[in-house]
């Protein structure tokens, strides 16, 4: 099996957003999808070891706020690098409304944004899968949508480039966080983007 062939696969990225009990939080994903038309449903997979799947999970709503191809990389370090356990991610930070959910929506850097509520949820083990009716959408922006393959390409800074010396690592494919060593623990977080080890791919350079 060759695990590449799923890289292949197109990926959205998205600003995940929840508010509960006054606090607002967000993360970056890229497991959005459509799963139903009339009514309108998405699908969204969300670590649970992130502050925002624990704000889901209990409030049952959420926003998702499409970014645009001139989303800035200070963007995703703010919300997909750090833990809403231990920072307010909005703090200090202007390109936002709230929506009439109650919840956080990008102004800047974003073309459209969803507001969903809850409807159904599967545990898939180390995430969870929400179903989720889409009560309101808006379109903000002509700007293009980013893909996590352009992303990759013209947004990430060569820095966060593998810069290991170790004949074997492994690399987040989601941020391309480098975890160096033979072996790679099977509880392991990645720190940045904090996805599983279903995320990482072994890499083995040749001497």
């Amino acid at each position: 099996m060759e695990n590449s062939a799923l890289f292949n696969i197109s990926y959205g990225l998205y600003l995940l957003t929840a508010n509960e009990n006054g606090f607002d939080n967000g993360s970056i994903i890229n497991t959005l999808a459509q799963v139903t038309y009339s009514p309108d449903k998405v699908s969204v997979t969300v670590n649970k070891s992130t502050k925002t799947h624990e704000m889901i999970f209990n409030t049952n709503k959420f926003n998702a706020s499409i970014l645009t191809e001139k989303c800035p990389f200070e963007l995703i370090e703010r919300f997909g690098f750090q833990s809403g356990n231990e920072t307010d991610k909005f703090k200090g930070f202007d390109g936002c409304k709230r929506s009439e959910n109650g919840i956080m929506y990008l102004t800047d850097f974003a073309n459209s944004y969803l507001s969903c509520e809850v409807v159904d949820k599967t545990d898939l083990g180390s995430h969870t899968l929400f179903i989720a009716n889409i009560n309101n959408s808006k379109v903000t922006s002509d700007e293009k949508s980013l893909t996590y393959d352009y992303y990759h390409k013209n947004i990430k800074p060569k820095k966060w480039e593998n810069t290991s010396t170790s004949k074997t690592y492994y690399r987040c494919i989601v941020c391309g966080y480098i975890y160096e060593g033979e072996e790679l623990p099977k509880d392991f977080i990645c720190p940045w983007c904090k996805h599983g080890v279903e995320d990482f791919e072994k890499v083995v350079e040749n001497e």
